[in-house]
C-alpha cells in the first residue's frame, strides 16, 4: 500500500488560522508531511497508508476551521 494524499480546502482568515490547523496536523499519528497554506486556502496532508480521510478531516474541523472542500488521492470526498 501506498500513502495517501489528502487536500482540503479551509477557511482560514490569518496566520493563527492556518497556525491551528497546522498544530493539530503535527499531533496526529501517522502524518507524514503536510503544508498548510494562508494564501491558497488549503491543507495538503501525506499520511501513512492507515490514515484514514475520515481521521484527518474532522482532526482539522476540530480547529473550529470551516472545510469546503476536500480531495483523496485526486478524488473529490465529502465533507
Amino acid at each position: 500500500m501506498s500513502d495517501h494524499q489528502y487536500k482540503f480546502d479551509v477557511s482560514m482568515s490569518c496566520g493563527g488560522c492556518s497556525g491551528a490547523v497546522e498544530r493539530v496536523l503535527k499531533k496526529l499519528e501517522g502524518v507524514k508531511s503536510y503544508e498548510v497554506s494562508l494564501e491558497s486556502q488549503t491543507a495538503t496532508v501525506v499520511t501513512e497508508p492507515t490514515l484514514e480521510y475520515d481521521t484527518v478531516l474532522s482532526t482539522i474541523k476540530k480547529t473550529g476551521k470551516a472545510v469546503t472542500k476536500g480531495e483523496a488521492d485526486g478524488k473529490e470526498m465529502a465533507v
